[in-house]
């Protein structure tokens, strides 16, 4: 698996560009080519009282984005990155999505939504729905500015390598086996890699204790064996069982790992759940103050 060209779409927010100097550490997992993507809204440039479309207003925020897009284009040359720049009218969503599976991209890169204050970081809603939307192409929620609460201070740094670290979310499923090869495809760019699986604890008449010790050591079984294949692949890993809320516990751990960046396989259930009531990957990346890597 090779990691050859990424679509980074944006909105222009805050710390956008660092954010995308971040993922050039990816050149080390083959990194080629970026498409540098901006869907200007179609409602901002629609005359609604008679449904026409504004072509003035439309066309003054494509050359906006095309200048903007000039200075990034310069920085990713000097990279040794090739570019292509697409700016275009539409429904956000669908519009990238259609561009990613035409382009046969291997990521889709969107931003997070930093709020106001000491708040924690959240994703946009264009980008949960993209999460909610993916069947086949690695969603990264970037989060370039980190906000970390130490001893009761609020304290901002730059993630400027978030797959230095990585906490990969473990839960055996097919999209975990995905993610698993996914890291292996940037392990250049991996210093180590901390594995996790949460257990949710349930005693009750038909799961007593003892089914619960078989259930972890199980677990324990099922880490150490994914952490072998990381050190077959020459990627340093270390495995931590958890019991509790599984958001509560991610957010827990790479916090206390140092973590700079989370990795979590997605399933069909997910995406379904997601429209209803949120899933596991989508909870977490909207509370993570950490870049989120979402496998399908």
């Amino acid at each position: 698996m090779n990691i050859r060209k990424l679509l980074f779409a944006t909105k222009f927010d805050e710390m956008n560009l660092e954010a995308l100097k971040s993922l050039l550490d990816l050149k080390l997992a083959g990194l080629e080519e970026i498409l540098l993507t901006h869907i200007i809204p179609r409602d901002e440039v629609a005359f609604v009282a008679y449904g026409g479309y504004l072509k003035d207003e439309a066309e003054r925020l494509r050359v906006e984005a095309g200048i903007r897009f000039e200075d990034w284009r310069d920085d990713l040359a000097r990279a040794g990155v090739k570019v292509k720049v697409v700016i275009e009218v539409g429904d956000p969503v669908p519009q990238i999505m259609k561009l990613a599976e035409a382009e046969r991209v291997d990521l889709i890169a969107c931003g997070g939504t930093r709020r106001t204050g000491i708040e924690r970081i959240f994703a946009g809603s264009h980008t949960l729905e993209l999460m909610r939307r993916t069947r086949k192409i690695p969603i990264f929620v970037t989060k370039h500015m980190v906000i970390c609460d130490t001893e009761g201070e609020c304290i901002k740094r730059l993630n400027e390598h978030p797959f230095q670290r990585p906490l990969f979310a473990a839960d055996w499923s097919l999209p975990s086996e995905h993610a698993l090869q996914f890291i292996i495809a940037f392990k250049h760019a991996v210093r180590k890699v901390d594995l996790v699986h949460v257990e949710e604890v349930k005693i009750s008449k038909d799961q007593g204790a003892s089914e619960w010790q078989r259930i972890e050591a199980e677990s324990r079984n099922r880490l150490d064996r994914l952490c072998e294949i990381l050190r077959q692949a020459g990627i340093e890993s270390e495995p931590h069982l958890a019991a509790g809320d599984k958001v509560s516990e991610i957010l827990r751990l790479s916090d206390e790992l140092n973590s700079t960046m989370t990795i979590l396989g997605t399933t069909a259930k997910d995406r379904i759940q997601a429209f209803f009531q949120g899933s596991l990957s989508q909870e977490v990346a909207q509370a993570s103050e950490l870049p989120t890597l979402l496998i399908p």
